[in-house]
């Protein structure tokens, strides 16, 4: 995945006592623990692509402790920051991050039998190429019945549907073409597409949406 300068708007991360600090993952990560509470399987392996700060990844073990929880990031300072979350968090169902590019083929098989794969405000900022290919190696990293969970800004039918998101998607678009707002219909069909079953559609706070899908058991 290459690591793409994004509009300031798209991901605020500021340096905070030696780990990262993101508003908007402070902001969403209840709603998002409320969200894994009703859908996450009780126990077993959940890996978090694409971890950002790790604000979230320690929200999530706090939450639901039954799960044991891998991050990961491609970038140095992200990863830094994910340990000093995780070391502070003082939780043992956090494990230590990991190098991985969730848009790389291949990766699947490197990390197999995943309970719950958690993937959070990354598709926009990626090209459709990518998001296909992430799609199809987090089936093949489920376990037989493991459920994906996707959330973040989506197309609506092809449609923007709100001010601030025609703005935002403008903005994107803008700074690099192959960025943008994903359909949702277009993000289903990608699911299916790798075997997967879409079991909701679940509408957000801010007019974000939350995809769960699941990978059909043996």
């Amino acid at each position: 995945m290459p690591v793409r300068p994004v509009p300031g708007s798209a991901s605020v991360a500021a340096p905070d006592d030696g780990k990262l600090f993101a508003p908007a993952a402070a902001r969403n990560s209840g709603v998002l623990c409320d969200l894994l509470a009703e859908v996450a399987p009780a126990e077993g392996r959940a890996l978090e692509l694409a971890s950002g700060t790790g604000q979230h990844a320690a929200a999530y073990a706090a939450r639901l402790p039954g799960l044991t929880w891998q991050p990961s990031e491609v970038e140095d300072v992200r990863l830094a920051s994910i340990r000093t979350y995780a070391g502070e968090s003082g939780l043992k169902n956090i494990l230590p991050p990991v190098h991985l590019d969730a848009t790389a083929p291949g990766w699947g098989a490197a990390h197999p039998g995943q309970d719950l794969i958690v993937l959070v405000n990354l598709l926009h900022l990626i090209s459709a190429g990518e998001a296909r290919t992430l799609i199809r190696e987090a089936a093949a990293a489920l376990a037989p019945g493991g459920r994906f969970v996707i959330y973040g800004p989506f197309l609506r039918g092809g449609e923007l549907t709100s001010d601030g998101d025609r703005a935002f998607h403008a903005a994107l678009s803008a700074h690099d073409p192959e960025m943008g707002y994903k359909d949702d219909f277009d993000v289903i069909d990608w699911l299916h597409g790798a075997g997967l079953e879409l079991l909701q559609a679940v509408e957000m706070p801010a007019n974000n949406l939350a995809l769960v899908s699941e990978k059909p058991a043996i």
